[in-house]
């Protein structure tokens, strides 16, 4: 059989609403014999899905409908298919919506087919982690989707404009100090053309992905341990979040606001004008076409003198409400764990393979960029963390310290002043957050 590509707009439609319970919701795909997968992505994803799930549908003699959307469509288009009772037999769901899904009775928990038919040792452990849950805790308990992938978010640098400037090349295995990074991003800030205005910055760094690294490098947190109390107004936190800053109030080695609004930071890291710059498995595929050398290394370290990052992760979920859960979990299982499926999404260069033993030849064997490729099995192995608003049942009080924290990143407030201020409203938040998940 052959599997079709439909736009989502054709399949769902449009609406926004609160998430509620849907146990006698129907799946989109309509009968037993038939399978929806939802899922959002690039160009390379889904010719990497098509070749995958055609196969699949060959094995098990089923018709697999793909309901494509693009990243900031999928949220959106997938609550308007709970909400109209649709929902894709099988789908991406992100780790901060589990709890949410199960307590709706959205999504099937699949830990009886997982254990019987995936080898877990082989597939990395945040990766699964990241989809378990007990009632109480993410992390812990029955599986309630697949990876997808995992995604280690990395530091770029241009290898090309370090040879220009007679810079020594960073280490792949020892990260700057925060003095170090501020010392070599200066020597990389120049009038390259010399007339007298900047075109090129030592780095360019979002708030929202990056100031987590400065964070935990520097020993601060969002959360404390049972997740029930907002760290942010702690010294360490105030220290990272006041260094992120003066890398552009104080070191200037960072495009201005104005700069930035000709030209965003990553459009100037895509054309050679950025010497650091954040790296995602799912990014090679576009910077494997720069007209610059680059490559992976640590992010630089705080006081700890502990480089960090977070991981990101998607899953694969079944719907309860499936009318063959069998195969559905199975397509789940297959995508996240099988290799002739895994091949084809790595070869696609879109995420790293799911199979440790795969990525440990990915590693050894692919000759495309990054040539450090080791750096994303190390944020995996070792030191990536999950985003904090992952392991609750709300983003909402996370989303909180970034809405008006532009004060701060203009130089017009001190990140304690500010952090002391917000807390109290991330506070609330969360507490409202542990208070619908039923945790007192």
């Amino acid at each position: 059989m052959k599997s079709r590509i439909l736009a989502a707009t054709g399949v769902i439609a449009l609406a926004t609403a609160t998430i509620t319970g849907c146990s006698s919701a129907g799946a989109a795909g309509g009968d037993s014999d038939t399978l929806t997968f939802m899922f959002r992505g690039s160009d390379a994803e889904k010719a990497a899905y098509t070749a995958a799930i055609e196969q699949f549908e060959k094995d098990n003699d089923v018709d697999v409908k793909i309901i494509m959307t693009t990243a900031d469509e999928y949220s959106t288009k997938l609550k308007a298919a709970i909400t109209g009772k649709q929902i894709p037999d099988v789908f991406y769901v992100d780790p901060g919506s589990v709890q949410a899904y199960v307590k709706s009775g959205i999504i099937k928990d699949i830990t009886e087919e997982v254990e019987a038919s995936a080898d877990l040792d082989n597939v990395w452990a945040y990766g699964v982690d990241s989809y378990r849950f007990d009632g109480k805790i993410m992390g812990e308990g029955a599986i309630y989707a697949m990876p997808k992938d995992i995604g280690p978010f990395s530091f770029g640098y241009n290898k090309t404009m370090f040879e220009a400037a007679g810079i020594p090349l960073p280490s792949t295995d020892t990260p700057y100090t925060w003095d170090e990074f501020i010392d070599v991003a200066e020597k990389l800030t120049l009038d390259t053309d010399g007339d007298g205005t900047l075109d090129q910055w030592g780095t360019g760094l979002n708030v929202q992905w990056n100031l987590q690294s400065f964070v935990w490098s520097n020993g601060g947190d969002w959360l404390n341990e049972d997740h029930t109390e907002v760290t942010v107004d702690t010294p360490e936190f105030a220290e990272a979040l006041q260094f992120f800053a003066d890398m552009s109030n104080v070191a200037k080695v960072t495009p201005s606001t104005t700069d930035a609004q000709t030209l965003d930071t990553y459009q100037r890291w895509m054309q050679g004008q950025i010497g650091f710059f954040p790296v995602g498995p799912w990014d090679v595929p576009t910077y494997e076409k720069l007209d610059f050398e680059w490559d992976l290394i640590p992010y630089p370290a705080g006081a700890t003198g502990e480089t960090a990052t977070w991981t990101g992760t998607l899953g694969i979920a079944v719907a309860e409400t499936t009318k063959n859960a069998e195969l559905a979990t199975k397509l789940a299982i297959y995508l996240s764990t099988d290799e002739t499926a895994q091949q084809s999404l790595v070869d696609a260069g879109v995420q790293i393979p799911n199979l440790k033993d795969m990525a440990d030849t990915w590693v050894s064997e692919s000759t495309l960029p990054p040539a450090n490729k080791q750096e994303f099995l190390d944020v995996a192995n070792d030191y990536g963390r999950a985003l904090p608003a992952n392991t609750t049942y709300s983003a909402e009080w996370y989303d909180e310290l970034f809405k008006n924290i532009q004060p701060v990143l203009d130089g017009e407030q001190t990140a304690a002043d500010y952090l002391a201020e917000v807390q109290p409203r991330m506070q609330e938040l969360l507490d409202k957050a542990n208070a619908d998940a039923g945790i007192g």
